[in-house]
């Protein structure tokens, strides 16, 4: 993936080099004054930021990118610079949790106004604009849970009056989906996951179109928020490999995913890319692929029968986050929603799918199956 570094501009090295610095010098005082030189300061920039920013613009076909510490940071910066006291913000009910939280700590302490709709609304999301709604805020797959939605139609419901859309777009990458060719202002990263790849880092990331670029980058100048360029660089040598191993991790995935539905201690699983699933026409149709991340229904039970199923794993860990290399699972917690409410028929057990050998990973399931049956006994 050759993306946002020209070799010819560090005497043939193909990675970009890691600048670390906060001074930068000027030759005179008309061009300090003038700030009249590609870099002003660290916070603003460096050669290393710059190379990360460039990949992910032509990745997603962004106007701009700005990069921040996190993924969290990556959808509360956007909300801040563009809410303010007075204003609604609409977010699909199936957000990832921190977003969910954000929105009701901060921005209301703010003076913001959320609220929550269903992420089947459809067409049925314009009687929920108002005249101070100023914030569409979408995530497709939902967090845990993966409904889709018609990106498109609800983007440009926003645009019809007069709201910025966000999108959290971690899941696919820009790999499998590229909010802004779907009418979405604004396409939101943790690139912690999928670009980052390995779990050693954390970092977020923001792409804009022209019209909106300005606005978030200087919301971030003015919160002071960047990264450093060891973690930049990390990032930009994960892209080189991430196409591979979202394959892979797709790969594995599907085979779980299939195998799982099948399943006698199996509810449902719940994966866009599986023609079970109720979302999967709208998956296919906006979506070139899926990644490594999932859940699944337990047949009956609660909390105990899913502390029994994930103590018996000893393969996949148990641990949040997910992207990296390795393998986990954990019991959702879906207790925070309004419209896209848990299941009925048991709990939800998500899974991140690693590099590790299917069969194996099948195994240790089995494993955590048994522990169920067993403890009904």
């Amino acid at each position: 993936m050759r993306v946002g570094h020209d070799p010819e501009t560090t005497q043939g090295f193909v990675n970009p080099p890691i600048v670390r610095g906060s001074t930068v010098l000027f030759p005179d005082t008309s061009t300090m004054r003038r700030r009249a030189q590609k870099y002003t300061y660290g916070l603003r920039g460096t050669p290393t930021l710059d190379a990360l920013e460039a990949a992910i613009d032509e990745l997603e076909g962004s106007h701009g990118t700005i990069l921040v510490p996190s993924g969290l940071a990556a959808v509360s910066l956007p909300l801040l610079a563009f809410l303010g006291a007075g204003d609604h913000c609409l977010v699909v009910d199936s957000v990832y949790g921190p977003t969910r939280l954000f929105c009701d700590t901060m921005l209301k302490r703010m003076g913001v106004e959320t609220e929550y709709f269903p992420p089947g609304i459809g067409a049925g999301l314009s009687d929920l604009m108002r005249p101070n709604t100023k914030v569409v805020f979408l995530e497709a797959p939902g967090s845990n849970t993966f409904e889709m939605m018609d990106v498109a139609q609800a983007a440009g419901i926003a645009r019809d009056g007069g709201a910025v859309s966000m999108l959290d777009n971690t899941w696919a990458t820009p790999l499998l989906f590229r909010p802004l060719e779907h009418g979405v202002d604004l396409s939101i990263h943790a690139l912690t996951k999928y670009p980052g790849g390995h779990s050693d880092l954390l970092m977020g990331s923001v792409s804009a179109t022209r019209e909106t670029f300005g606005r978030l980058r200087d919301a971030q100048m003015q919160l002071g928020i960047n990264v450093s360029a060891e973690d930049a660089y990390l990032v930009f040598r994960g892209l080189k490999t991430m196409d591979l191993r979202i394959r892979a991790h797709e790969q594995s995935t599907l085979a779980l995913a299939r195998w799982l539905d099948g399943h006698e201690d199996v509810a449902r699983v719940l994966h866009p890319a599986l023609p079970s699933f109720p979302g999967h026409d709208l998956w296919q149709r906006q979506f070139d692929g899926s990644t490594g991340l999932f859940s699944f229904v337990l047949r009956g039970g609660g909390r105990e029968e899913a502390a029994a199923f994930l103590d018996a794993l000893s393969l996949f860990g148990l641990g949040y986050s997910w992207g990296g290399f390795e393998s986990l699972a954990l019991e959702v917690d879906l207790t925070d929603r309004i419209h896209a409410t848990a299941p009925t028929e048991g709990p939800v057990i998500r899974l991140q799918i690693g590099l590790e050998d299917v069969a194996d990973l099948q195994a240790d399931l089995e494993a955590g199956f048994a522990a169920v049956r067993a403890m009904r006994r």
